[in-house]
């Protein structure tokens, strides 16, 4: 067998895994191995292009593979929890990054040889270099408002979307003039300063509450810069693994736009999420007086409580206490009580936020359940114990037609018989809006940290 064939047979096999590999990213059970089998997929594809015939500089790619790979490790061991999403938005960044770059670096080297790349080359060229420029701004403004670097509120001015609308048709402009005149590096590299600015501009308008919509559409963004890097390279598994990710990334967004209320198109489009701002607004905070209590008194509750759902939100992300969510949730189960976690799919600040730490903490996979599932079983609920998860408990979402989260699904805690709450304070989420949960009669604050409060509801229930 040729060499050329043996690669081939690698791609072949890379591409099989990285297929069963997002299928197990399905389920929370099976997504680790999905991760190993992905991760080995890509081991086998970089393996398999070091032989290929045109890779000859092995100094260059065993250094950057070893300062990468040395970063890689570093940031994956000492990233905190909290800030898992920041370090989704970086990595959504450099693959963009990588992909706009090997597309300046072909059309570069063709015209600096002589050659003109035809329209089956310099079409992937300027996909990659628009999509992948833009990936990479957008996500480092993604990043800068998780990481609160900068505001996490829109940024909206007047006429922005005109502006926006203006840069895309100049934008379609100079790729309609790169394909027809790929010589003109001029050309090219004003094509990839206007993609970079656009994909700021299509950002800075998101709030903060829809971070998770715009992490999973700039994920699918970096797999189609990567899809067409594969064509500019004519390499299979690059072509195959980025459609991968694109079409994933795709189907997660619309899960996640049904999740948040928001339409695909307004996403696409951008400037979505300063309509929120403006409507919050006008909104009226919620009245009524608020009922706290103390650690003892969700204590005695939740001791004789026989069913118990736990919402986390991002409150539990910020102090990390998912270890002793899990503890309070043993603490519970060994005297009789049913204890569930409620998961909407956009709690925390990326998809799959809530799963990723609870199963941190070994949670089982059985007491995780989902929103459409565990939304009828909160009216025979005696305590809802909410911990954050300000704006995905909102019963204004259902209840209240001026509210900007209006129709927005929702974990329905309201019904619950007893509804306990731990916050640090009043102040509203991420959307910016007062929850009317936290004046309703069957509400209880829990005020502080999250973390220190339900060790004391544990060390409570354990003296009684």
């Amino acid at each position: 067998m040729t060499a050329a064939n043996l690669i081939a047979v690698a791609y072949l096999g890379a591409s099989i895994l990285f297929i069963v590999g997002i299928k197990r990213l399905s389920s929370p059970r099976t997504a680790p191995l999905g991760n190993l089998l992905a991760a080995l997929g890509m081991g086998v594809a970089i393996v398999a292009t070091l032989f290929h015939q045109n890779v000859v500089d092995f100094r260059g790619i065993l250094a950057g593979v070893a300062i990468g790979g040395a970063i890689g490790a570093v940031a994956a061991a000492r990233v905190q929890m909290t800030a898992m999403p920041q370090m989704v938005a970086v990595f959504n960044g450099l693959g963009g990054a990588a992909s706009a770059l090997v597309a300046a670096a072909e059309i570069v080297r063709q015209v600096g040889a002589g050659s003109l790349p035809s329209p089956f080359v310099s079409v992937p060229i300027v996909a990659g270099t628009v999509i992948g420029a833009l990936t990479l701004t957008g996500s480092l403004i993604a990043f800068a408002k998780l990481q609160e670097l900068m505001t996490g509120r829109p940024v909206v001015f007047p006429g922005q979307r005109v502006l926006n609308g203006l840069l895309a048709l100049g934008l379609l402009a100079l790729a309609t003039s790169v394909v027809a005149q790929p010589q003109d590096l001029t050309i090219y590299w004003g094509l990839f300063a206007l993609s970079a600015l656009l994909g700021v501009m299509l950002v800075v308008p998101i709030g903060g509450a829809d971070m998770p919509v715009v992490i999973s559409l700039l994920n699918s963004y970096s797999g189609l810069a990567a899809c067409a890097t594969g064509f500019i390279l004519e390499n299979q598994v690059l072509i195959i693994s980025g459609s991968l990710v694109g079409a994933s990334g795709i189907v997660l967004t619309r899960i996640m736009c049904k999740a948040m209320n928001r339409s695909l198109a307004n996403v696409l489009f951008g400037a979505f999420g300063g309509e929120i701002a403006a409507q919050a607004a006008g909104v009226t905070a919620a009245r009524g007086s608020v009922k706290s209590g103390s650690p003892d008194d969700a204590a005695v509750i939740l001791d004789a409580a026989r069913s118990v759902i736990i919402v986390p939100g991002y409150g539990l992300a910020v102090a990390q206490a998912q270890h002793a969510v899990r503890e309070l949730s043993d603490l519970l189960l060994q005297r009789g009580t049913q204890v569930r976690y409620g998961i909407h799919p956009v709690a925390g600040r990326m998809p799959g936020h809530m799963n990723v730490l609870l199963a941190e903490a070994d949670v089982p996979y059985e007491q995780l359940v989902e929103m459409e599932e565990i939304n009828p079983s909160f009216p025979h609920t005696d305590v809802a114990l909410v911990i954050g998860a300000n704006d995905v408990t909102n019963p204004d979402a259902h209840e209240n037609p001026a509210s900007p989260i209006y129709g927005m699904p929702i974990l329905e805690v309201s019904r619950a018989k007893t509804v306990m709450v731990c916050k640090r304070s009043m102040s509203p989420g991420f959307a910016g809006v007062d929850n009317p949960l936290y004046t309703r009669a069957q509400t209880m604050m829990l005020f502080g940290d999250a973390k220190k409060t339900i060790e004391a509801v544990s060390s409570a229930i354990r003296a009684l």
